[in-house]
């Protein structure tokens, strides 16, 4: 019999997408039905998601979930895999990206959206949900980052009905940065026991964070890479929760993300000008051609970086326009998309008028010209301070577009660094480098365009990277594995 899981979040490809997160959580059914595996995914009622319904199915409704009435839709995500949708009007009908508003802030009760997304997770998985007069049961809840980490808490301090919970939950961090920290004064309006404002309940530095709610009552927690899950036992990554992250011990697991491989896929992209493939890398200067031509760029036989990132400090972006100068310096040209840091935006910005035809920028995004980046650039650039995936450079990686990346998380566990021992053996598959400085960064450059230089050094890169399989498969059964230690 399939294992029934619970999966809530905040976001899912194709219906909302802020970052990786949604990439993720929209892989997850299709990663874990051929491991036996039955996951519906539950998500906030976004206008964009409501809207995606193609009938309005209403399932379940609260006369007040923390305060506001609420129903539950069901709809199918794509492949068939079930969808519930929290549609809950004044918490999600809003004009707005899903975390902030029009001006770019936070919305103000962030704290009540997604800890209503957690009561109403816990309660769907205690048994609230009965149709056709049969309760639908889940046998795990696997909750993302700190906007679905409160439904660990409520299973365990606050179960539906007031039984209590049996159901094991595990929540995943995908970045530890982002902690959903709101004051004290949110504490009585949770529907919490007294019990849970403790240290090993939802407090924290004197009010309530969403995701050390989580870490402290799931059973077990997941990072999205073997390497960040020993970093953030560190302070230097940690962020203040590295003493909870060690105290959970071997409670706490790595498990890289994949990639969907039929979305990610050169050889059948329809983005692409020139679809190819591992074999018919010459078929890849179609694509060049028509993203040089896309940003502006000079054509020649030089090499073309790409970047495709939020423009912040923890992806490095505030040390990448100094470094632009050397890069044109070294015959080399940069593409970028992305979107920010105001002042990162306004440097890029005047690194691409001193260097017409040398420098493109694209400020925003889009999911469409990412798949032609990757497929027409030499190489990605993922100069990251911490990272705890990544999955641009996977997609550099499937793409033959050579990732540039630095030591650390998930980068550091899916590249492999192409120095002498490497390439004699044949196994280089891009470029790493250590911390995020003019030095490092300006050297880095400089080593990735002597590779592309010998165009049979770089091309037995592109080659490896390509043979690399980061599909979902052994993911999948990992998260599997997991799930069934946890309720057997």
């Amino acid at each position: 019999m399939a294992l029934k899981v619970l999966s809530v979040a905040s976001e899912a490809v194709p219906l909302i997408k802020t970052g990786g997160l949604a990439d993720v959580v929209g892989a997850l059914p299709g990663a874990l039905a051929p491991h036996g595996v039955a996951m519906t995914t539950l998500l906030p009622g976004y206008p964009a998601v409501v809207q995606s319904l193609k009938q309005r199915r209403a399932v379940f409704a609260w006369d007040s979930l923390l305060g506001t009435p609420a129903r539950l839709l069901a709809g199918k995500l794509d492949g068939g895999h079930p969808l519930l949708v929290l549609d809950a009007p004044s918490l999600f009908a809003r004009a707005g990206a899903p975390y902030t508003d029009a001006a770019g802030l936070d919305w103000g009760d962030n704290w009540q959206r997604f800890a209503a997304l957690g009561r109403a997770a816990a309660d769907i998985a205690g048994g609230a949900l009965v149709q056709r007069k049969k309760t639908q049961r889940f046998d795990l809840v696997h909750a993302h980052d700190w906007q679905g980490g409160m439904a660990a808490a409520y299973l365990r301090l606050a179960p539906f009905g007031g039984k209590e919970g049996r159901i094991p939950s595990v929540v995943t961090i995908h970045n530890m940065a982002f902690q959903g920290w709101f004051g004290a004064d949110i504490f009585p309006r949770l529907g919490l026991p007294d019990a849970a404002w403790s240290l090993d309940g939802v407090e924290y530095h004197g009010g309530v964070s969403l995701l050390k709610a989580g870490l402290a009552c799931a059973h077990a927690v997941t990072t999205v890479s073997p390497t960040y899950a020993r970093e953030i036992r560190s302070s230097s990554f940690g962020m203040g929760l590295e003493g909870l992250i060690i105290a959970r011990g071997d409670a706490v697991h790595g498990i890289l993300n994949g990639i969907d491989t039929q979305v990610w896929n050169p050889s059948a992209d329809p983005y692409l000008s020139q679809p190819y493939g591992r074999r018919t890398l010459e078929k890849r200067i179609a694509n060049k051609r028509a993203l040089e031509a896309e940003f502006g760029l000079d054509e020649d036989d030089g090499p073309v970086f790409i970047v495709i990132s939020r423009l912040t400090w923890q992806k490095g972006m505030d040390v990448l326009p100094e470094v632009l100068d050397h890069l044109v310096g070294i015959g080399a040209r940069l593409a970028l998309l992305g979107s920010g840091d105001a002042q990162i935006e306004q440097a890029l910005s005047r690194a691409a008028a001193r260097h017409p035809g040398r420098i493109g920028i694209r400020i925003g995004y889009d999911e469409d010209l990412s798949h032609r980046m990757q497929g027409g650039g030499d190489a990605i650039l993922v100069p990251s301070r911490f990272e705890p995936c990544g999955l641009t450079q996977l997609y550099g990686l499937a793409y033959g577009c050579i990732p540039v990346v630095t030591r650390t998380g998930g980068l550091a566990d899916t590249v492999i660094d192409a120095n002498p021992a490497a390439l004699a053996a044949g196994c280089a598959t891009g470029v790493q480098f250590d911390g995020v400085g003019y030095d490092s960064l300006a050297a880095a450059l400089t080593r990735t365009v002597a590779l592309y230089q010998d165009r049979a050094v770089w091309e037995r890169i592109q080659n490896n990277g390509m043979k690399c399989d980061f599909s979902w498969k052994a993911s999948g059964a990992a998260y599997a594995d997991l799930y069934r230690s946890l309720t057997a």
